[in-house]
């Protein structure tokens, strides 16, 4: 069982508030979550079928690729001899 206090250090390290009433809710759904792991854990399971699947991947090809300066006239912006993106955050 979890208690209370593991579920709201949980939720500190996720950066996730929980006030009172929650905290009572999610020990309780995440104790619930738990117990259908340990029911997991007991079901004996059959050992995989062996199939008759093969890997339809090519190998890869090693080719030449574009020149550097010739990539950079199609980016949309550069630094130091690299690809600038925008920025995401």
């Amino acid at each position: 069982m979890v208690s209370e206090n593991e579920v709201k250090h949980i939720g500190e390290l996720a950066d996730i508030g929980i006030d009172g009433e929650e905290l009572v809710a999610f020990t309780h759904q995440f104790n619930v979550i738990l117990e259908y792991f340990d029911i997991l854990d007991r079901v004996s399971g059959e050992p995989a079928v062996a199939s008759d699947l093969i890997n339809v991947m090519r190998d890869d090809i090693v080719e030449p690729s574009l020149p550097r300066d010739a990539v950079l006239r199609n980016a949309g912006g550069q630094e130091d001899g690299f690809i600038k993106a925008p920025r995401v955050m």
